[in-house]
């Protein structure tokens, strides 16, 4: 008998994978979780019925989180991380020459789930520089004395729990725990179904800092299959290195161009 598993995007819209193998099921004191095998896309995590990741094209979301900000630094050493449990953006950022990557999720399980099952994003838990704390991103950030290049914002949509991770008062707190000419980045959502999440972090972080810069990539298993990623700053964003250590999405030229689609011009101006 075929098992398939969707993603209900709308009332009316859904993406289902079939799967060839249910490799966890369980709840956590947070949420549901669903691992599954795909003979597409590979290993499929979704939390709350909602995608978080597949085997196939999770890099192109992390790679982007990761490297457009600490490329547009000359030397990034300290970074947060909230959210990214399955450790795929830490994976992307221990490639720089970074000294500390700090990881705050909220629900252990996924951590668990992910260096049991998840290694191609999970094995960055292997790497010294790496500290991982079990708590809420947002108390976090209020009670943090740390300083860091760059805070990245790795949470599930604006919905529920993860609101709070969109609002003024959140980046304010980030803010606060930034260097200097630090950067904030967030995943965004999709800007073709959800077009409101975008918009709401964009608003607020243009409250707080200088320069903002919006980055979308194709994401197949994510709604609307577009998504965006924010950068703000009170510095640039304009690279200040070429890479040296492989990538499959992000390059140079990538980097430097950032074209946005119209309907993103008018959305956020």
């Amino acid at each position: 008998m075929e098992e398939w598993y969707g993603e209900k995007q709308t009332k009316d819209v859904m993406i289902s994978f079939k799967s060839s193998k249910i490799i966890y099921s369980g709840k956590s004191k947070f949420q549901d979780i669903l691992l599954i095998e795909n003979e597409t896309y590979g290993r499929i995590l979704m939390l709350d019925g909602t995608v978080q990741l597949t085997e196939k094209d999770e890099f192109i979301y992390h790679e982007i989180l990761a490297h457009i900000p600490l490329m547009s630094l000359t030397e990034p050493k300290k970074v947060l991380i909230i959210g990214g449990g399955d450790g795929g953006l830490a994976r992307e950022i221990l490639k720089h020459s970074v000294s500390n990557v700090d990881i705050v999720e909220i629900d252990e399980e996924v951590v668990k789930i992910s260096k049991k099952f998840l290694p191609f994003v999970s094995s960055s838990y292997s790497d010294r520089r790496l500290r991982l704390f079990i708590e809420d991103g947002a108390e976090f950030v209020k009670k943090s004395k740390g300083k860091y290049d760059a805070v990245l914002i790795d949470s599930t949509d604006p919905v529920g729990a993860a609101a709070v991770l969109f609002t003024e008062e959140f980046y304010r707190n980030i803010k606060n725990l930034l260097k200097k000419d630090g950067i904030i980045g967030s995943q965004t959502g999709s800007p073709f179904m959800y077009p409101g999440h975008l918009k709401m972090a964009y608003e607020n972080m243009r409250t707080l800092f200088n320069t903002i810069k919006i980055y979308t990539a194709p994401v197949p298993t994510y709604p609307g299959a577009i998504w965006s990623f924010t950068f703000a700053t009170n510095g640039d964003l304009k690279r200040k290195r070429t890479r040296n250590f492989r990538t499959m999405f992000y390059n140079e030229e990538y980097h430097d161009t950032n074209i946005n689609p119209e309907f993103i011009k008018e959305l956020v101006h």
